[in-house]
């Protein structure tokens, strides 16, 4: 991606220790420099697009300049005293003069441009941003706390937005252009990053980068967070250890990946789990997982590996669970056949709006697989593998709730039967948008029960009291 200086090229110093060194150029023409008081604007880091050109400017003056193959044989403190020596010559060069905190911001700047993914980098490591939006080069938001605010970030043109995204998908071996113009990555943290560019981005490229974090967020974690009752929690632990299959379903953001990586956590250690994703971001921490991750078709339209086929290569791995990150079409098939043929507590995430809708999604996804199933044999397969379905909700004021737990029973007739164990109910909104409500037990004890009590495990028994607050 960037231009290397052959060594023949470069300087003694290059040759005899492989670090970095300025390469002569032929200086370009200088540029009017601007008043003192401007430049300290610009160097804050605001959207000043006389900053942004200038950022640009040295930074590719500096590619120029710079031996790329030395970077990593180097120290970064070496590296970042050696870049910030050559930037105040090209400051001095370009008639730009900083001051030391002006060209910190710089330096840090253009090392973000030449290692990191450019002006987003900072909020990549910004520890309260969840999610990271960029509305084509003009606008970049952030959600924090469950809410979306506009930041000053920008990039200079697409060209450049264009640059940052192909760096990203290089990184994990796909493309974007013309012909592929959408694409699912991540990053080597593992955060989820989809890009769709120009034609189907009319207005210009678009990034989303759902952020991984570095600390898996525990069942412990998601009760101080008020997304579930501790006594749910203690059920949740318990659906798992008693090897009941699991739905968890929800809307975009809602929290079900999250949900799903905090249940993991109780499989049992000597246990197999295989887990399915398109873009790999399960933070599963026990030590026998086989991870896998679908392949798109290379520029020919050949080598695709889809979810379906991971699925079927699972069945083959002699797994104990199956966790397959999101079903989405044909994969729902064989993920219900594996359910239903020794492969008891497995887990997937499907997009819904409710338990039953869930259910409804599930069985048109088994119509696309091509098969000529009745609709009563498709939802007596749905019906027959999947025990547990769990809704989860983004509401209002940015907070993941956990809005219903459902558990199902059976068939009667055509009709898939479904009991709801928990529910939360919202009671009012408060002047600041927070939504006040309580999580409650309907008064149905779960069939599901019975295996608790043959494995060992014991819950409260006046958990399922009905209208009963749960803490």
């Amino acid at each position: 991606m960037f231009q290397r200086i052959p060594e023949s090229a470069a300087p003694a110093a290059i040759r005899a220790v492989g670090t970095l060194a300025p390469v002569p150029v032929k200086a370009g023409p200088r540029a009017a420099g601007p008043e003192a008081g401007a430049v300290a604007s610009w160097a804050a880091g605001g959207p000043s697009s006389r900053y942004t050109e200038l950022k640009m400017t040295v930074h590719r003056r500096l590619l120029d300049m710079i031996n790329l193959s030395a970077i990593d044989k180097m120290a970064p403190e070496d590296f970042r005293r050696e870049i910030g020596e050559m930037i105040r010559e090209l400051l001095v060069e370009e008639n730009r003069p900083l001051n030391l905190s002006e060209r910190m911001q710089l330096v840090n700047d253009v090392l973000d441009e030449l290692l990191g993914l450019g002006p987003i980098e900072p909020l990549l490591k910004d520890a309260t941003v969840s999610d990271i939006l960029v509305n084509t080069y003009r606008q970049v938001f952030v959600e924090r706390g469950g809410r979306l605010e506009l930041t000053p970030v920008r990039f200079k043109d697409d060209r450049h937005l264009l640059r940052i995204i192909d760096k990203i998908v290089s990184g994990v071996g796909r493309r974007v252009d013309e012909s592929q113009p959408m694409v699912d990555a991540r990053l080597p943290d593992g955060s989820r990053v989809n890009a769709v560019v120009p034609p189907l981005a009319v207005d210009g490229p678009l990034l989303s980068i759902r952020k991984f974090s570095r600390m898996p967020i525990d069942m412990g974690k998601l009760v101080q967070l008020g997304t579930l009752p501790a006594a749910v929690a203690d059920i949740l632990a318990g659906i798992v250890r008693a090897r009941r299959n699991v739905l968890i379903s929800g809307g975009t953001g809602s929290g079900k990946t999250t949900l799903l990586n905090a249940m993991s956590a109780f499989i049992g250690g000597r246990e197999r789990i295989v887990t399915i994703e398109d873009a790999a971001e399960l933070q599963l921490q026990q030590i026998h997982v086989a991870r896998m991750e679908t392949r798109p078709a290379n520029v020919e339209g050949r080598g695709e590996v889809t979810q379906r086929d991971l699925v079927k290569n699972a069945l083959r791995m002699r797994p104990d669970r199956i966790v397959v990150g999101e079903v989405r079409a044909g994969e729902s098939f064989d993920m219900l056949q594996a359910m239903n043929t020794g492969h008891e507590g497995s887990m997937t995430t499907i997009h819904a709006n409710s338990c039953r809708d869930a259910l409804s999604r599930l069985e048109q996804m088994l119509g696309l697989t091509g098969f000529d199933l009745p609709i009563r044999g498709m939802r007596a397969q749905i019906a027959s593998a999947v025990h547990v379905v769990i809704q989860l909700e983004r509401m209002s004021d940015g907070r993941r709730r956990m809005m219903s737990l459902s558990e199902i029973m059976g068939m009667e007739g055509e009709v898939i039967t479904m009991h709801e164990i928990f529910r939360f109910t919202r009671r009012r909104t408060g002047r600041d948008g927070s939504i006040d409500g309580e999580s409650t037990a309907t008064g149905i004890r779960p069939r599901f029960m019975r295996e608790f009590e043959s494995r060992g495990i014991d819950v409260p028994p006046d958990i399922f009291q009905p209208d009963r607050p749960l803490t």
